[in-house]
């Protein structure tokens, strides 16, 4: 097991994630970690396996000051956590189907015609896809990421707080990247919680589902 895992079993992990709002200030995470629970959470599935997901990870006060502003009643995860992570989605993330690709016939995880054939049919497919189709797209595959990282970094001793509540339209152009490109799809806050997050209700499934 991964020397950075402190806790591999799936229930707890499962039942015990829960929004933290208040961290401890004083602990940051290495960045060699963060980035090895990035990768682990980029197991996530995608659409064709594009994995849109992209991410600014702000840690410094620099980057916390210019993030306040953007954001809605979520200041102490600000002000606290050892990271704020915003997941974008690539709109032209389909420009990297080449290497993904290739890369999977290298690998002996498909044969190169149809590494090919695939690359052939997504590519333009891709590229004739509305704004509002893209945007769907890279969204729902950096939240299946998004959720997938919160359990992660709950396997290294972490707790995160996923948050929605930002200037979405500003904080491409805050930090400097292509907003035509880069759509945001949340904040996940990220850091050792000072404080427990709260229990919240969940409603029973059977009221939610129509069987046919």
């Amino acid at each position: 097991m991964d020397k950075a895992i402190v806790n591999n079993d799936f229930t707890d992990l499962l039942e015990g994630r829960h929004s933290v709002r208040s961290y401890d200030p004083n602990v940051k995470i290495p960045r060699e970690e963060m980035l090895g629970m990035l990768n682990e959470a980029a197991k996530a599935p995608s659409s064709v396996n594009m994995q849109p997901w992209r991410f600014l990870i702000i840690e410094s006060d620099e980057g916390k000051a210019t993030l306040k502003p953007l954001l809605h009643f979520n200041s102490k995860q600000n002000r606290t956590s050892a990271a704020m992570i915003a997941v974008f989605g690539d709109m032209l993330c389909y420009e990297q189907a080449d290497r993904i690709y290739t890369a999977a016939a290298d690998q002996g995880i498909m044969p190169k015609l149809m590494a090919k054939a695939q690359l052939a049919a997504v590519v333009p497919l891709y590229k004739k896809a509305s704004r509002q189709k893209m945007n769907d797209i890279v969204k729902i595959d950096s939240s299946l990421f998004a959720m997938q990282f919160m359990l992660v970094a709950r396997s290294h001793g972490y707790d995160t707080n996923p948050i929605g509540g930002f200037d979405e339209h500003k904080i491409a152009d805050a930090f400097g990247l292509d907003s035509q490109r880069y759509v945001p799809a949340l904040i996940i806050a990220v850091g050792k919680a000072a404080a427990p997050g709260h229990r919240s209700v969940r409603m029973p499934v059977d009221d939610l589902i129509w069987w046919r």
